[in-house]
């Protein structure tokens, strides 16, 4: 068995691994290393083991290195899932073996897994995430009464209020609501060139559905499919959006084309427990599922906490919510392309 970087060369077998392989996601497609390193400028690392010609294993890593965020080694960086995907115990061993000797011979800080499952107990873990997946049936009715009642009277009441959906095939309103959402948040918004790349890397499985009323953008999400799965990535609304329920009229919308589609499982995506998102997506119904974040410390000495529920970033999220919209715009890409 042998550990290889990804070259051009070997994108089609790795991208044919991945889509057999059970527990590979959407974020381990080879696309991602193009995409972080034309929008972002990191270095990437994308492993694979191989065996008599044919993959078995593989591991996507990229190193973000800032002054503000530290240094770390993660799979995958601005994905939800990562960590090792194999068809094999030998070729996981080979693959972690691989990343941990990367890793200090990078000196970094930590070595980040962002595994959807356990898989070394012994090492120290990030349980603030949980991911959310449900399966869908193929009528869009049973799913629609599969919503909690309360919520099922909100989304009935976004159908009825006139909106209507369609696709576009730019991300210039999608950015606008997806800035404008993040801004509220007190987040810094990632660059328009992120997404551009993302839409032409994925343009076969990356989709932006917006939400109109009336001609005007009400909101607007950024979506992938990947086998028999639809994942709502990255979205946001204006804000008329609350009124209206357009949020809550986009993502069923979604799964209502989805099911047209032939998907059969919907995937919320990752929240941190206690927040808005969390709370919004258990309103529809779905169960948390852990997500399993292991780590392997290098130069650091304890576990990093680089997320918004940190007390000591609290003082800045209050003031970024109070930035002029176009302000956090054009500052928001600087910051945001090293929190990985």
């Amino acid at each position: 068995m042998e550990i290889k970087k990804l070259d051009q060369q070997s994108i089609a077998r790795w991208d044919q691994f991945v889509e057999n392989c059970p527990e590979a996601t959407f974020f381990h497609k080879a696309g991602w290393k193009e995409v972080i390193e034309r929008a972002f400028g990191h270095t990437i690392h994308f492993l694979y083991a191989e065996e008599k010609g044919e993959i078995c294993g593989v591991l996507p890593l990229g190193h973000v290195k800032s002054f503000l965020f530290g240094n770390a080694l993660i799979s995958s960086p601005f994905c939800v899932y990562g960590g090792i995907a194999a068809n094999s115990e030998e070729a996981r061993a080979a693959l972690d073996e691989a990343a941990c000797t990367l890793a200090r011979e990078l000196g970094v800080d930590y070595l980040e897994m962002r595994n959807r499952k356990e898989h070394k107990a012994e090492r120290p873990r990030k349980a603030l995430y949980v991911t959310f997946r449900k399966l869908l049936d193929p009528d869009p009715d049973v799913n629609l009464q599969a919503i909690p009642r309360k919520q099922r009277a909100v989304v009935r009441k976004g159908i009825k209020s006139g909106m209507v959906s369609v696709i576009d095939h730019d991300v210039e309103r999608f950015y606008q609501a997806y800035g404008e959402s993040v801004r509220n948040l007190g987040t810094p918004v990632f660059s328009k060139r992120y997404f551009k790349t993302i839409m032409e890397v994925f343009s076969d499985c990356c989709e932006v559905q917006t939400i109109e009323f009336e001609g005007k953008l009400v909101a607007s999400v950024m979506s992938f499919y990947f086998r028999d799965e639809v994942l709502p990535y990255y979205g946001g609304g204006t804000s008329e959006a609350r009124s209206l329920k357009g949020n809550d009229f986009m993502y069923w919308e979604l799964m209502r084309r989805a099911t047209e589609k032939g998907v059969k499982v919907f995937d919320y995506g990752r929240s941190k427990e206690g927040t808005g998102s969390y709370r919004f997506k258990k309103h529809w119904g779905f169960e948390p599922e852990p997500l399993h974040y292991e780590f392997e410390l290098v130069n650091a000495t304890e576990m990093p906490d680089i997320n918004p529920m940190n007390p000591k970033y609290k003082i800045f999220i209050e003031l970024w919510q109070k930035l002029p919209l176009p302000i956090s715009m054009m500052i928001g890409p600087w910051i945001s392309k090293n929190l990985g």
